[in-house]
């Protein structure tokens, strides 16, 4: 016998839920586990041409298994949090070679891949193969949260414990993957973050938060995002038609995409000669003559999750290379597209390389 929670979210998703999305209903595992990558810390309108894009790139797991990494991350460029393409590869690789390209078809099997966690197992499991588990994300708090009106934070153990366990007494065991879709649609048309659709929600005579005016006040969250300032200087060095870029390292943001020369400092600097002297002419060898020209640009910003990137662009024209850089990556500008940048890089260059001597000399 269905709760009355999951009679009412049933019938609405059978007569009035009409969220179209490319890989609903879908029962391909390699599609689905696709679709489930891309959408984490993602947004379904962001996320939907990423995955139509990946699809006719790489129609199954052993293309994407095959292709080359800058093809793959190049793809991804865009969508942010790139340690999801270093494991979407990891894992397409890894299936490819010990499972034949078969996904496990257990939820347990699902848990134990790279870069799959208990929401996204959930979701394969229960997409793919109809198995009972249900998917536990940010929408299904809230939505439980205001149903239930429950005030427990949401981000404690013991709320996680609360809702993981109502989820799961919710699931309809006989179409979970029915349910688990129709729970994700209803969180992202219906009982929305902020401007929820009440008076037209079918859930509103049950609804604890709405009887009791509380909906704008639910889910409850304790902690904060405490935001990191980072200020980053790219210095673009130009030689001929050639402009040098260099791949991040891993254990910082944006790892195993390409940028410019880049120098970090605790806050935004004068860019002036003692600064350009200090950081660059010393420490790489490069003589003053050697420059023709340098134009710094206006400040660009991105704001990442825990992260708030301002960074300038500072396009140096050399008339040869500098030593420390002859066996570095040259490249031509038309030649960027086959290199995955950052988005505050590629945020300038749509604006264009500048051109033109600088308003200080050296």
């Amino acid at each position: 016998m269905p709760s009355p929670f999951t009679h009412l979210l049933l019938n609405w998703n059978e007569n009035e839920n009409h969220r179209p999305m490319p890989w609903k209903g879908e029962k391909d595992p390699y599609k689905i586990w696709l679709s489930e990558i891309i959408l984490q810390q993602t947004r379904v309108e962001q996320g939907w041409a990423y995955y139509e894009k990946f699809l006719k790139n790489f129609p199954t797991i052993f293309q994407l298994a095959a292709a080359k990494d800058e093809k793959v991350f190049k793809l991804w460029e865009g969508l942010g949090y790139y340690n999801r393409c270093k494991n979407l590869l990891f894992t397409a690789r890894h299936i490819v070679k010990e499972f034949k390209g078969k996904f496990p078809n257990s939820y347990e099997g699902l848990l134990l891949l790279k870069g799959v966690g208990p929401y996204t197992a959930s979701a394969i499991a229960s997409f793919a193969y109809n198995l009972p588990h249900a998917v536990v994300d940010g929408n299904v708090f809230r939505v439980f949260s205001r149903f239930y009106g429950i005030a427990t934070p949401i981000d404690t153990k013991e709320g996680i414990q609360i809702f993981n366990k109502i989820a799961f007494e919710n699931l309809s065991k006989t179409q979970a993957g029915i349910y688990n879709q129709a729970l994700m649609d209803f969180g992202a048309t219906i009982c929305k973050p902020m401007a929820a659709q009440c008076p037209s929600c079918v859930m509103r005579k049950k609804c604890m938060a709405f009887t009791e005016n509380q909906v704008n006040l639910l889910p409850v969250k304790l902690k904060s995002i405490q935001k990191k300032n980072r200020f980053f200087d790219f210095f673009i060095f130009k030689q001929g038609d050639q402009f040098l870029i260099q791949k991040r390292a891993e254990g910082d943001i944006w790892s195993n995409l390409y940028q410019f020369y880049l120098i970090e400092n605790e806050k935004l600097v004068a860019i002036d000669k003692k600064y350009i002297q200090k950081l660059i002419l010393e420490p790489l060898a490069i003589s003053r003559e050697n420059i023709i020209s340098l134009l710094p640009s206006s400040v660009y910003k991105q704001t990442l999750t825990h992260q708030q990137i301002e960074a300038r662009f500072i396009v140096i024209h050399l008339d040869n290379k500098p030593a420390l850089f002859t066996k570095a990556l040259w490249v031509k500008k038309e030649g960027f597209k086959k290199y995955p940048f950052p988005k505050i890089v590629n945020d300038f260059l749509k604006i264009g390389l500048a051109k033109g001597k600088s308003s200080f000399s050296l």
